[in-house]
């Protein structure tokens, strides 16, 4: 049975940045004062990014502008994001994790996911092991953080946001009917504001509801997300935990983009050309991807990632990129996106899809493939693309 925990930065941006002062002699805990982190406004970036518990009381919320929060509150205190100290502090905590298990995924700068199934042998009783994380991480480091456990990612997350801050939950798969079905069905991962009310529209209300509901009722509003939603709903999920060791070594391209937007159509073009480059690169390696994930930063500096384990391996470029949009589909962008990539995991040097009759055209497809890569190779360019890149963006 896979032994999963989550482990979530309560309030990273501005419980790092308290931590920080604190080190360097500012006399008062912000976590305990009005207080916010947020961009610079002299260049229409003041924006709250964080908020403490004391502002939020003031009703200050995170991505409302500063004049407006200001209005709430007079005495708000306001510092800049130390960006350059949250990335030394996560990659700190990323490596005390590694002291309990070699397999650990970033999810964001201030999430990450670790995979305890091998290790039950060295600690007989994970509650007791995430609690010892837990007290530790506040004692060492100064911060505190909530974990989440369960049998999978999806439960491990969804466990970890039960309630906050400084807690410990489980939701192990004998406990989805008691602890995850009679919750509103916007709690459920990656159910965003609009999906959730046309989800309530139609009569679904928790997460037990969609658990339990026709899947031919729901691909009338949702189409391809639908099986998706509902495998989650059930708290299914087999996606892995992907680490940087050796055996998942993985590819990856990304961009930060000319300007921030949530137009899919624009996204699907820049993820087309990044599929190709991955692509190029396996076949010239004679690699095969297992798992395909999407990873974006959005406008407030928020990391994400949604992987799709690969019904085949492949190096094909047409099918990276239909379990591309397959992955996009299922992501509702409640902010705009800032970075965008694709990375590729699970890379092996050999190719076992089930016999068919299209054997035939496969080799055929990899032949034409083959000729395509040497001529943009030749003139060191994408010179050939699927014809659905040039199909104009309005954005552009």
């Amino acid at each position: 049975m896979n032994i999963i925990f989550h482990v979530d930065v309560n309030n990273a941006f501005l419980s790092w940045s308290a931590v920080y002062l604190l080190k360097n002699g500012y006399k008062e805990d912000i976590r305990l004062i009005p207080s916010v982190i947020a961009g610079d406004e002299a260049k229409r970036h003041g924006i709250v990014l964080a908020k403490s518990e004391v502002a939020k009381k003031y009703g200050i919320k995170t991505a409302e502008t500063l004049h407006s929060a200001r209005l709430k509150c007079k005495n708000l205190e306001v510092f800049k994001p130390n960006f350059e100290f949250y990335k030394e502090t996560s990659d700190k905590l990323y490596e005390y994790f590694l002291s309990f298990t070699p397999d650990v995924e970033r999810f964001s700068i201030d999430e990450c996911f670790l995979d305890l199934s091998n290790t039950t042998l060295l600690y007989d009783d994970v509650l007791e092991l995430a609690y010892h994380m837990k007290n530790e991480i506040k004692d060492k480091f100064g911060f505190t953080v909530n974990i989440g456990i369960g049998n999978n990612k999806l439960c491990a997350k969804m466990a970890g946001d039960f309630s906050k801050p400084d807690k410990v939950h489980t939701l192990f798969n004998n406990e989805i009917k008691d602890k995850l079905w009679p919750l509103p069905v916007e709690d459920l991962l990656f159910v965003g504001k609009s999906s959730s009310q046309e989800l309530r529209n139609i009569g679904i209300k928790t997460i037990g509801d969609l658990a339990h509901c026709d899947e031919s009722l729901l691909r009338k509003h949702f189409k391809n997300r639908s099986k998706f939603m509902i495998e989650y709903a059930n708290g299914i999920d087999d996606s892995k935990v992907i680490s940087k060791t050796g055996k998942n070594k993985c590819i990856s391209f990304s961009e930060t983009l000319e300007f921030d937007t949530n137009d899919k159509e624009f996204l699907k073009r820049k993820l087309m050309v990044m599929c190709e480059k991955i692509g190029i690169k396996l076949r010239k390696e004679k690699l095969y991807a297992r798992t395909i994930a999407i990873t974006i930063k959005t406008n407030y500096f928020k990391d994400y990632s949604h992987q799709k384990k690969l019904v085949n391996e492949t190096n094909n470029t047409m099918e990276l990129y239909q379990a591309v949009l397959d992955i996009l589909d299922t992501i509702v962008a409640s902010n705009l996106v800032r970075n965008i990539g694709v990375r590729v995991s699970d890379l092996v040097n050999f190719k076992s899809n089930q016999i068919s009759f299209f054997d035939n055209q496969d080799q055929n497809d990899d032949k034409i493939q083959k000729m395509v890569d040497d001529i943009n190779e030749k003139y060191n360019d994408l010179k050939i693309m699927p014809a659905i890149f040039y199909k104009k963006d309005k954005n552009e």
